[in-house]
Formats: structure tokens, sequence, C-alpha cells
């Protein structure tokens, strides 16, 4: 099935236009020189989005002693753009339905995904306790959706995890689009089995029988919103060392018969030098792909685990 690019949201200054509160911007480089190939980008500032200038003066998270939670000009709380920002946000959020990621900005009091610092209505700092109003609703709004900020993108197991979800996402998505069979959503977990495994174990054994079941649902829609769910929360776990190692034993079994003694033993220590951290996931997953390709499969063949993104992004090189 040929589907069509995965549609992201974006903070807009993370693209490079300069929107940020001090007339700058934070472009960042894998995602526009890279993952930008692969996604659509639909940039956003919510705080250009309600009217505000760049440059503009600073914003800032405020608790009140009402114990909510309030967006404030840093040099001036008495001036509060909360509602305007929920305003924004309330007709933003229903465009965001079919989107398949969303990166934003850290530390933003509007984007920040986690630790954005938050202070008391006197001024004084507290806690990085805090979430982006933006963020925040999104999140409410859409909790199986792949949301990740700038600074969290640099750390190569979670870019990784987040561009397989984003792209998991998608595919099901599209599903969804082309119209939900029962057929197409039993085909779809077949594919993600492995994938699947690679996250979590104790995941892959409960989301099994959830599909297995799918015959004593007559609602498809309503199926179809609870596994997206325990799929998307079972792929946020990133897939350890441990479990990519159980997936790869597992593939090795497929060989048994078609490969001799040597071949046998070549991928068992190419396995467990892998497991040691020796080699690169890279190492194993090259060789079974070999020969696989010698040795074809028709389930091994659909494995999104081989290849849950575009190879080029080169996300496994340096993720476990």
């Amino acid at each position: 099935m040929m589907i069509s690019k995965p549609t992201l949201g974006i903070s807009g200054c993370l693209t490079g236009a300069a929107v940020r509160f001090d007339g700058g911007h934070k472009r960042m480089g894998f995602v526009m020189d890279e993952l930008a190939e692969w996604v659509t980008f639909k940039p956003v500032c919510p705080e250009m989005a309600i009217g505000l200038p760049t440059p503009r003066p600073a914003l800032r998270l405020v608790n009140t002693t009402a114990g909510d939670t309030r967006l404030r000009f840093s040099l001036d709380l008495d001036k509060d753009v909360t509602e305007k920002m929920q305003h924004f946000t309330d007709g933003y959020l229903p465009n965001a339905a079919e989107f398949a990621g969303f990166i934003v900005c850290a530390k933003s009091p509007s984007c920040g995904m986690e630790r954005v610092r938050l202070y008391d209505e006197q001024g004084n700092r507290g806690a990085k306790e805090g979430v982006g109003l933006f963020t925040a609703a999104l999140r409410q709004r859409y909790p199986w959706l792949p949301i990740e900020e700038d600074g969290r993108l640099h750390d190569p197991i979670l870019r990784e995890n987040f561009v397989a979800r984003v792209f998991a996402l998608h595919e099901l998505n599209a599903l969804r689009q082309d119209g939900l069979s029962r057929g197409a959503l039993l085909a779809f977990h077949s594919r993600y089995k492995l994938h699947l495994l690679a996250h979590s174990q104790p995941g892959y054994r409960k989301i099994g029988p959830f599909i297995a079941r799918i015959h004593e649902w007559d609602d498809l829609e309503a199926f179809f919103v609870a596994y997206r769910e325990k799929l998307m929360a079972i792929l946020q776990q990133p897939a350890s060392r441990k479990n990519h190692t159980n997936v790869l034993m597992h593939i090795q079994g497929y060989f048994r018969e078609q490969l001799n003694v040597r071949q046998r033993a070549e991928l068992r220590d190419v396995i467990v030098n892998y497991h040691a951290g020796r080699l690169p996931i890279l190492a194993p997953l090259t060789l079974l792909q070999h020969y696989l390709a010698e040795h074809p499969d028709d389930y091994l063949l659909t494995q999104k685990y081989f290849s849950p993104y575009p190879d080029s992004l080169r996300l496994r090189l340096t993720a476990n």
C-alpha cells in the first residue's frame, strides 16, 4: 500500500522562521535538512497566532492562588493572554486530527512539552514543572499523538522512537481513510508484530488477544480508537537492546533449516555481539536481510521491524 507523506505539526521557530519573542529562531538541522524530505510540516507559532508581534515581551506561566495556570507577560503580570491562547487552541486543534506527530519548542510557555518554568503571582521563580498551554491542550485532545520537543530530539534513542511512531500512526491513519475493515486491521497488526515485540514484551502479549477479538466488535470505529491507544502506548516505550536481541533471535529461527552450520554460528555470534554492545543493531539486521533475500519468507517480508521508516534517515546508526 502506497501512502502519502505523514503530516506533522511543528513550532514555527524550529523551521527557521523568525517568530520567537526575541525576533530569532531555533532552526533544527535534523528536522529541516533530513526529516523534511519525508514528511509534510504544518508550522504554527501560537504566540504569533494570538496577535503578538516579533520581537515581543517574553511570556511566562503563572500559578495563581486559585490553583490554575495563566499565561502572562513576564514584565507586566497584569497583562494576561490565557483566554486568547485558549480561544486560538480551541479553533486550531480540530485541524490536527490527522496529524501523525508534532514537534514543539522546548521551555516555551506556549509550546514546551515538559519542565517549563513556573512562577507565582508575585513573580517569584518556581519549579520547572509546567507544560506550555498550547501543548497541554494538544496532549489532552490527542493523547496518542507522538509529540516531542527539539531538545529531546537530540537524543538518538528518543529521535528514533519518535520517528518510528510517526510513521506507524501515519500508516494506521491511512488505513482508516481508505475505509476500515477487519482484514485491513488484522493485516496491519501482523506487519507490526515484531516491531511491537521490540518495544514491549508485556504490551505485545496484551494487545495480541485484544486484536484477536476484533470479530466481537460491531463498531469498527470504536475498535480502531481503542486499538490506536494501545498500539501507540506500546510504541512510546523505546525499544531496548534486550528486546531487540529477543526479536533478532526469533527471526534467526526462521532460517534454521536454510543455513549451514557456519552461517548459523556467524549469525548467532553477530547477535550475541550486538547484545553485548560491541556491534550496532545494523550488523545483525543487515545479515538477516541478506539471508531473507536469499531465502524469502512471506511473513518476514511483511514485517515493519526491518524498515519502520525511510532507511536514508539513518536513525539506527546511533540508536541501540
